[in-house]
Formats: structure tokens, C-alpha cells, sequence
């Protein structure tokens, strides 16, 4: 595995999971937060920002993390593997406050400079309706651009510890 896309809900694990399996592997890790938002939470252009991530995705190596279903074409083909990180709804909603709790004075290291963590109503609706909106498109999108890619599809903390538990240790 040289290349691993993770991904999943706002407050689903992503980012953190990220970290670890690319310091476990010892690949290059990308946050794709940090490539698609500029300051003040401002979206960055959508041919340059695909264009950005097919160079992404393009390098040999890298634990990717992020949704971006428009991208999905591009990050899919490229990839060793899949990991879904798909923890019920309440516990993500329960993440995401209790994130925005913490990093109230600091940033977050996976955002951007100039993007401050925030919640909004549209940001908790989102969360929300990730398993009955954004996650079937994933799936569809594994089954029409990269059908014989592996998925890991972590749902408790348990499947996580066990994953995890396959990894080789630094």
C-alpha cells in the first residue's frame, strides 16, 4: 500500500487516522483541506483545484484524506486502497463540537492558514445527512471508476484499534 484515500463524515476521524497510518507506513500526508480552502474559509477554483489534485494524486506515495467527491474520478484509479470512516452520525456531530471546542485558540493542523475552526447550522446539517447523501455517492463512485479497489469501511472504534492492529508499528 502506497497510496490510501481516507475518507468520510466531518468529525468521522479522517484527519487523525490520517496521521497515523502515514507515520505507521511512512508516507507523505496530504490534507486536502489545506489545498482546496484559502483565507477566510474562501474555496479555491474548480479547474485549479482539480488540477491540483490529479498532480496530487499522481505522486508515487501518500496517505490522502478528504472528501471532495468532485475529485473522486481523479483520487479513485490512483489509489491502493480505501478507507471509509463511517462512525455513526451522533458520535460525528458529538466530534465536531467537542473539535471546535478544543482548537477554540488554536488551529487546527489540518486546516489552512486563515481558516479558523467553525460550525454552522448548513456545516451540522451536513454532518448529518453524510450516511444518507455523500456516502452512497462514494460507494457509486468505487463501483464506477475503481471496482477492484479494496475497502476497509471502519464503522466502531473497535474496527478502527483492529485495523489499525494490521499496520505495521514504526
Amino acid at each position: 500500500m502506497r497510496r490510501i484515500l481516507i475518507v468520510g463524515s466531518a468529525g468521522a476521524g479522517k484527519s487523525t487516522l490520517a496521521r497515523e497510518v502515514a507515520r505507521r507506513l511512512d508516507l507523505p500526508l496530504i490534507h486536502l483541506d489545506r489545498h482546496y480552502w484559502r483565507p477566510g474559509w474562501v474555496a479555491s477554483d474548480d479547474a485549479r483545484f482539480r488540477a491540483e489534485v490529479a498532480a496530487l494524486a499522481a505522486r508515487p506515495a501518500w496517505v490522502m484524506d478528504g472528501n471532495y467527491g468532485g475529485t473522486l474520478d481523479l483520487r479513485l484509479p490512483r489509489a491502493d486502497l480505501l478507507v471509509l470512516c463511517d462512525p455513526p452520525r451522533l458520535r460525528c456531530l458529538a466530534r465536531v463540537l467537542r473539535r471546535r471546542w478544543a482548537h477554540r485558540t488554536a488551529p487546527r493542523p489540518d486546516l489552512p492558514d486563515g481558516c479558523p475552526e467553525r460550525i454552522d447550522l448548513e456545516f451540522l446539517r451536513h454532518v448529518w445527512r453524510y450516511p444518507c447523501r455523500s456516502r452512497p455517492r462514494v460507494l457509486a463512485a468505487v463501483a464506477s471508476t475503481a471496482p477492484a479497489l479494496p475497502v476497509v469501511r471502519l464503522r466502531t472504534r473497535a474496527d478502527l484499534h483492529h485495523w489499525l492492529t494490521t499496520l505495521p508499528q514504526p
